[in-house]
């Protein structure tokens, strides 16, 4: 049998990249000969094995046919004569369908190499409509290494989505490439290729719906709101690695794409609107109720960070308690994240001074400050241990706003 690293690894090895994981493809075996040998089976749906000492995959050479929408709707043949050529032409994209053989030597049959080279994503052939994951996972490598998308390749996406095969993507495989390409350095690229082939409408309607929606220009140099919360994404991502932190950010004005026309640009109300957009979106997309529950209270509450001093102190302890950031504080710093993003995600804002910043997390530690216990002792029950404790922490609120409007 011959073996051959294939894949992502060849790929990023090309583009100078660490290669973490290995794969390999095994050409002229069988089942049976890779248990004697000492491999162990792993694969579910296609014989793939792992090496006995190095534990790295190995999958038998194989071709698939599709059977039916949506993913792993394939029927998998593996079997000893089947080519090297054969196995990379099932792939996706011409630069993860190269081969490298034992002597270091490459097999590239569909140009991938050339490809790498011009930054190019482009299909292998036409079995890359057969499963609609493809069109998350060309977006992903867009936004993860910057690379356009051929025109072929969009056509070809155009068509799918015209044949509504978008429709046939699983939930949970779309939050899972939409968590990669949120951890991407610059997760924006992945919504705007979405865009640029026309699917953007197909996954994420409640995003695609936000390009061409005007804000006050005032507040808004990008006036666009789609280019705002693309901004608002990319300066998260900056921010933060924290992937509840980057998807509240792109959540936060999903309610600017219905507002009604007649009174933009201004967006009043558009934060309860985000609230039920978000709602709906998590809820099609089976997201983590941890990673949901921020973005409702950043929909929610990211104005306030941006007017913090026109807030009565009885709101921003509202805020605090809706984040239940008293027994977790580390959603307050979460939220802020997000609110920081949020300011900083317009042209000119990106590296301004936000006092509301510093003075958010001065109330948050003042109000921290003060607990039950001394209420506790002083003999009150109850009720009335709840009423103090809100009271004294609105007093607190009060003295550091105080205290920042006279300095």
């Amino acid at each position: 049998m011959d073996t051959y690293l294939v894949g992502g690894s060849v790929r990023d090895q090309l583009l100078g990249l660490t290669i973490k994981d290995k794969d390999w493809v095994v050409v002229g075996s069988t089942p049976e000969a890779m248990i004697a040998n000492g491999y162990q089976p792993v694969g579910k749906d296609f014989p793939v094995f792992l090496h006995p000492k190095t534990h790295e995959e190995y999958a038998l050479a194989r071709t698939e046919r599709k059977t039916a929408p949506g993913y792993r709707g394939f029927v998998v043949h593996a079997e000893p004569d089947i080519t090297l050529e054969q196995d990379l032409a099932r792939r996706d994209l011409t630069i993860n369908a190269i081969a490298q053989a034992d002597d270091g030597s490459l097999i590239d049959p569909f140009n991938g190499q050339q490809d790498v080279k011009d930054k190019v994503l482009r299909h292998v052939s036409p079995a890359f409509t057969e499963d609609p994951v493809r069109v998350l996972r060309i977006a992903r490598f867009a936004a993860r290494f910057g690379f356009t998308i051929a025109d072929e390749t969009k056509l070809l996406i155009q068509q799918m989505v015209a044949a509504k095969e978008l429709d046939h993507l699983v939930s949970e495989r779309v939050w899972q490439e939409l968590v990669k390409a949120l951890a991407t350095d610059k997760p924006s690229l992945f919504f705007m290729a979405l865009r640029d082939t026309g699917a953007l409408e197909s996954i994420f309607p409640e995003i695609d719906r936000l390009f061409g929606v005007p804000q006050v220009p005032k507040w808004h140099p990008e006036i666009d709101t789609g280019i705002h919360v693309m901004m608002v994404l990319d300066q998260a991502a900056k921010l933060s690695d924290d992937i509840s932190v980057r998807f509240a950010a792109l959540c936060h004005d999903l309610g600017k794409g219905t507002t009604p026309e007649d009174v933009l640009p201004q967006h009043i109300g558009h934060e309860a609107r985000s609230v039920v957009l978000t709602a709906s979106l998590c809820q099609r997309l089976r997201v983590p109720k941890d990673i949901q529950s921020l973005a409702l209270k950043v929909a929610e509450y990211h104005t306030h960070v941006h007017l913090l001093f026109e807030l009565r102190p009885a709101t921003i302890l509202k805020v605090f308690e809706a984040l239940d950031a008293f027994r977790r504080p580390e959603r307050f710093d979460q939220f802020m994240l997000a609110g920081e993003a949020d300011f900083r995600g317009r042209p000119g804002y990106e590296n301004l001074a936000m006092p509301e910043k510093e003075a958010f997390k001065r109330c948050f530690l003042a109000a921290q400050a003060v607990t039950a216990k001394s209420f506790v002792e002083a003999g009150l029950q109850g009720p009335a241990i709840a009423e103090a404790l809100r009271q004294h922490r609105i007093k607190a609120i009060q003295q550091v706003i105080d205290d920042i409007k006279q300095a």
